[in-house]
């Protein structure tokens, strides 16, 4: 587990998404929830792999802004000492220190507010029954062609009957919206690259589960170990399937993406 955790990484990185999930963990005489950060890194070819752990003493929303900002210095240290030069893209949800730690780190990196998760928060506060007409509605913002037309989107949906009847669907967007608008200045495909991340949905769900089914754990080694178990045979799983996709797609298996 060691060795894979300092392993070397790519000098570069298109785009890198962090998102936790939260492990239960024995820490003095108390059973304590506490989130293990993963970070999955898009390299040039366009392959995702998982670049580390990172398991946090305090949860998100308890840490100071002091707090965050020295952990993600040490999580931004450890990337630049296995070899990271350079991130295109940071993809997060709007943690504590991040934005800070990354541009002192990488300088250059965009700091991407995930839509994924202000999907996820605006729809939170959304009856089920209401929750696809919502969704459908929200999707013309972030599908806008430019910061003022996605603008544009979110007021009309605000005066329109759903956001009278969900307001508090209106108010993630507007808290993340410095943070959200440099994804508009993408093109469709990049774009699409940041919003469509079903496999690191698919990534933490099967963690999720695995750690569930261990209830939980005598210390933080003891579930760093399980959880890079389990990405080991995710990753596994996925170098296997690479050759067919490159074929699928008309590319020697040793010919790199564009």
């Amino acid at each position: 587990v060691r060795a894979w955790q300092s392993r070397p990484l790519d000098p570069v990185y298109a785009a890198v998404f962090l998102d936790a999930i939260v492990i239960k963990v024995r820490d003095n005489q108390a059973v304590q929830n506490k989130p293990a950060y993963i970070a999955v890194g898009v390299d040039a070819d366009g392959e995702k792999h998982v670049l580390g752990i990172w398991v946090a003493k305090t949860a998100p929303q308890a840490a100071t802004d002091g707090e965050g900002a020295r952990f993600w210095g040490s999580v931004m240290t450890d990337l630049k000492n296995r070899g990271v030069r350079d991130i295109l893209i940071a993809c997060v949800d709007g943690l504590k220190g991040f934005e800070g730690a990354i541009t002192a780190a990488f300088p250059g990196t965009v700091v991407q507010r995930c839509v994924v998760h202000l999907i996820r928060n605006s729809l939170r506060p959304v009856a089920r029954r209401d929750a696809a007409e919502v969704a459908a509605e929200l999707r013309k913002i972030y599908t806008a062609p430019t910061a003022e037309a996605a603008f544009d989107a979110l007021a009309a949906f605000a005066e329109s009957p759903w956001g009278k009847k969900y307001p508090q669907a209106v108010k993630p967007w507007e808290d993340a919206w410095d943070t959200f608008i440099p994804f508009l200045a993408f093109p469709p495909a990049v774009r699409k690259l940041l919003y469509t991340t079903n496999s690191i949905e698919s990534l933490n769900y099967q963690l999720r589960k695995v750690t569930k089914a261990r209830g939980h754990f005598p210390t933080d080694d003891a579930a760093v170990k399980l959880l890079w178990l389990a990405i080991v045979n995710i990753e596994d799983k996925r170098a296997r399937e690479r050759p067919a996709r490159r074929r699928a797609s008309g590319r020697r298996s040793d010919q790199p993406a564009r």
